[in-house]
């Protein structure tokens, strides 16, 4: 495909199973990984390397509580500076957390992802404080310890979706729009390069608070100290970006079930007139790129920016290979950030969510977001190329898109391939009917 870079992530515990590095370190695993760096280095491609991508080491878990505890800082940084250690002379883009929303939100508070607790309220808010404090003492570490000798830099992967106000004429509207962006970029963004929570987060979370009979607010606060250390610890923010939602403005009277879900007022709205594949979140709503990434460029100071994650997905028991979807999905999305880069917002590269169907949390198997299709029911879990593997590829060649007579060219090649290879995937099946999973408007 030619390639540039590639983005994957290190399990803490493949090289570290107990996640405390005076434990025991698996060399086998770092093996593993310096062998990828290598070969990816061989072959002229730069390793984006992101140090936790929600695999908590299982006795961390059990004994402390994982993220809930603040002991976590500094078992975490341990960990980072192994990696470090081994790998920072290969490796100059490291990231620190890939979807920190994810991890607290669904991790602590509604309980769909490992470790699955539904701490309503509290569980969020208290992981992600440790979550930003074990970024920024990651990012300390290396300044002090590796920077000088290594030139690499630290970053975080921050993924949200835009919030548009439903009516742009309505004060409520914008109002909660904007509160839906800091209760979720903001929350991490916002401390990383301001020093502290966004003020209407405080606000609201201390209102609820009050109101619940609490002597304190569920939001925890920084120390003085801590605001200072925080803050300016992100040499570039990693952008994961899919769809859009329209806010409008919803008043939940506080009760003792208040929740990270109830405490912003507001609620989401998709148009039934958006793209979708079978998603019952995935919308394609590519003018709210644009918006984001200027979003980004006025609250933070216009930061470096690396998207590092946006694709589209489908949602089906097999795939068609000729995946069209998928590739008016990047050209509509390229062609935004394009947009936003003549606007004057700094982005410096790109990463297509996914090379490879995979694992996709909770949903399991059933949502591909892969460029290359992967038969999970074979041995060898066979891969056979989308149509979409062309597409992206003559993009890269080209450094932009392709003119319309090579489209035209490379449709009847693409065609061609997708014929000859659904065949082998049929038999594959054998003879298994494969039909999309019907679409759903929510």
């Amino acid at each position: 495909m030619k390639l540039n870079h590639y983005s994957f992530s290190i399990s803490w515990p493949r090289i570290i199973p107990s996640g405390i590095k005076s434990d025991k370190v698996n060399e086998k695993g770092i093996q593993h990984y310096d062998n990828l760096i290598n070969f990816l280095l061989e072959n002229r491609i730069t390793p984006i390397v992101t140090l936790y991508h929600w695999d908590l080491p299982h006795a961390l878990e059990d004994k402390y509580g994982g993220w809930q505890n603040s002991s976590m800082v500094n078992f975490f940084n341990d960990y980072t500076s192994l990696c470090f250690e081994r790998f920072g002379n290969r490796v100059k883009y490291w990231i620190t957390f890939n979807d920190p929303w994810s991890m607290a939100v669904e991790g602590y508070e509604s309980g769909e992802h490992a470790p699955g607790l539904r701490l309503k309220g509290t569980g969020a808010y208290k992981a992600a404080h440790n979550i930003i404090k074990a970024h920024a003492a990651v990012w300390h570490t290396y300044d002090t310890q590796w920077r000088d000798t290594q030139k690499g830099m630290v970053g975080i992967s921050l993924s949200t979706h835009w919030g548009e106000p439903v009516d742009i004429m309505n004060d409520m509207d914008i109002e909660a729009a904007d509160r839906y962006m800091q209760f979720n970029l903001g929350w991490f963004a916002t401390p990383l390069f301001n020093g502290d929570y966004p003020q209407v987060m405080k606000e609201y979370v201390a209102r609820k608070s009050t109101r619940q009979g609490l002597g304190d607010s569920r939001l925890p606060s920084f120390l003085p100290q801590e605001k200072s250390y925080i803050k300016g610890t992100c040499d570039f923010l990693g952008i994961g970006h899919f769809t859009t939602r329209y806010i409008t403005e919803k008043n939940y009277p506080s009760s003792r079930s208040s929740s990270y879900f109830t405490d912003s007022d507001l609620a989401e709205l998709v148009d039934p007139q958006w793209p979708n594949a079978g998603s019952e979140w995935l919308y394609s709503v590519p003018w709210g790129f644009r918006q984001l990434l200027n979003f980004v460029k006025s609250q933070y100071g216009n930061p470096m920016i690396y998207v590092t994650e946006n694709g589209a997905l489908e949602k089906m028991v097999c795939t068609d290979l000729c995946d069209e979807w998928r590739m008016l999905y990047l050209r509509d999305y390229i062609n935004e950030i394009l947009k936003a880069i003549n606007d004057g917002v700094n982005v410096k590269g790109y990463t297509v969510w996914s090379l490879l169907d995979k694992f996709e949390w909770d949903e399991g198997y059933s949502e591909r977001f892969g460029l290359y299709y992967v038969d999970f029911r074979s041995k060898n879990k066979t891969r056979y190329p989308k149509a979409s593997v062309q597409y992206y590829k003559h993009i890269i060649n080209s450094n932009g898109f392709p003119s319309q007579r090579e489209i035209e060219s490379w449709k009847r090649k693409a065609t061609e391939m997708c014929i000859s290879s659904n065949q082998l995937l049929a038999a594959a099946f054998q003879g298994l009917a494969c039909q999309a999973l019907p679409k759903k408007i929510h």
